[in-house]
């Protein structure tokens, strides 16, 4: 992977070798241009590089005439939310997401709070790479303010959209995981705040991160063994910019992070029925819930901004990604693991059942991902004549190529920073889903390259089952029900 990669999610690189502060300035004097001035929202997450890089994109918005706000260390949802309520005109969040501490990247946001979406990201991106920078006279330069608590007003709406008071009825133990990124500042304030009692693991904002940073269920040992120790009842675990929420249940299992949105699902839309918006990659268990509940499910291309999109443009009430990403458009249109957290919360409370009794009501699925290096040329071409060969199946070239049968779906797409094809496979069965990643790469044919010779490089990863788990034994559902 390249030191550096400018795509429509923002700006990502590795600090020094890729992303430097001059790159960060010019970066933010393009967006700058874009915006034509206005106050803008600049936030980070808790990587150690962030403060300077924060100064550097400050610097850059106020040599094009934008006032920048300083907000501090904030999650990302945290960012979009302050830039809607406060009315500027865009925000910048520095974060690399989920890649390793010695990488940084800059989110932008719309000024309805959103990130930007494909058509404004390459605007951007245009005016960064031909240097047309808006340049401000001496006594026209931006004025950097500071902004006081910028998480009140995110821990007020979201408690404003759950029953908070079922939820400290039941005084949950939970372990929240933050991994010292930013997410352990809200989210002990909002758990505090719903009367859970909170075991926090890295809970310092600080970047020196105790396992790799992606909330996947082989990243989650440390979290899966405290909520067992401690007798919790849930596990919480989140990305570095809090916009991503995994779930371990009461008896210690990582769940898998397609479920966050699916058990969000199952839950919002008997509450609220409606639209639910999620993308081409993400779980069948989540159009099952919404059915299970009268509502519709679509799918969109992958990516944050296309869910959003079209949520904004259908009036949905519910988006996200099978990635940990839940979007509640009553807090905000962005990936949100702190609505995550209140309304897997809520759904316990309600119900009155442990998250594994939860995950048991829904589907089951084995999902398997894969991917493979292939001639980024000849991808398109391969995929367009594969869908019309497919008789018995419902073909879907929004994003690369989706395949669907009644009992099963096959995704393959193009990723935007690397030569290679992702590929998921969805079905009822772990050996069907295998068989289904078998036909792939079959019918990809003349677009992969020729594989290494070493098989350790193999991108098959361990099916995980999107399905209810294994009932407990009679003492450990007995402590599920303390």
């Amino acid at each position: 992977m390249s030191d550096l990669i400018i795509s429509v999610s923002g700006l990502r690189g590795k600090v020094g070798s890729g992303l430097t502060a001059m790159l960060a300035t010019e970066y933010a004097s393009a967006y700058g241009t874009f915006l034509g001035g206005g106050k803008v929202i600049v936030g980070r997450d808790s990587r150690p590089s962030g403060a300077m890089l924060a100064q550097a994109v400050m610097a850059g918005l106020a040599s094009a005439g934008c006032n920048p706000l300083d907000i501090g260390l904030a999650a990302t949802p945290t960012c979009g939310l302050l830039v809607k309520q406060l009315g500027t005109a865009g925000g910048v969040e520095i974060s690399a997401s989920h890649n390793p501490s010695e990488w940084n990247g800059m989110k932008l946001f719309h000024r309805d709070g959103r990130v930007l979406n494909g058509s404004e990201a390459e605007e951007v991106k245009s005016i960064f790479e031909s240097k047309k920078f808006a340049v401000c006279r001496w006594d026209e330069v931006g004025r950097p303010s500071r902004y006081g608590d910028p998480h009140a007003a995110h821990l007020t709406r979201v408690l404003a959209v759950v029953d908070a008071e079922a939820i400290r009825r039941r005084s949950f133990h939970v372990v929240l995981d933050s991994n010292h990124g930013v997410g352990g500042i809200l989210g002990s304030r909002l758990l505090s705040a719903l009367g859970c009692r909170v075991t926090a693991l890295g809970g310092t904002p600080d970047g020196a991160f105790d396992h790799p940073p992606e909330p996947l269920p082989e990243n989650l040992i440390a979290v899966c063994r405290a909520v067992r120790d401690s007798q919790a009842h849930i596990g919480f675990a989140q990305d570095p910019d809090a916009d991503r929420l995994a779930i371990v249940d009461e008896t210690g299992r990582a769940i898998g992070e397609e479920l966050t949105i699916t058990l969000a699902a199952h839950h919002f839309l008997a509450k609220r029925p409606g639209l639910v918006v999620v993308n081409l990659s993400t779980t069948r268990a989540v159009e099952d819930a919404a059915a299970a509940r009268g509502s519709k499910c679509e799918r969109t291309a992958v990516g944050e901004a296309n869910v959003v999109e079209r949520m904004l443009k259908k009036n949905a009430v519910l988006g996200g990604e099978g990635n940990g990403g839940v979007i509640l458009p009553q807090v905000v249109h962005v990936r949100d693991s702190f609505s995550g957290m209140a309304l897997i919360l809520e759904a316990m409370a309600l119900h009155e059942a442990p998250v594994s009794l939860l995950v048991r009501r829904l589907p089951q699925y084995f999902m398997i991902k894969d991917k493979v290096e292939v001639d980024p040329a000849k991808l398109p071409a391969v995929l367009r004549k594969l869908s019309t060969r497919q008789k018995d199946a419902s073909p879907n070239l929004a994003d690369g190529l989706r395949l669907d049968w009644p009992d099963r779906w096959l995704h393959v797409r193009a990723s935007n920073t690397e030569p290679i094809a992702r590929i998921i496979a969805e079905a009822k069965t772990e050996p069907a889903a295998r068989e289904l990643i078998a036909q792939a790469r079959g019918m990809l044919g003349v677009a992969i390259v020729k594989p290494r010779t070493t098989k350790a490089k193999s991108g098959v990863k361990r099916a995980r089952p999107v399905r209810p788990a294994k009932r407990p034994s009679r003492g450990k559902a007995a402590k599920a029900k303390r």
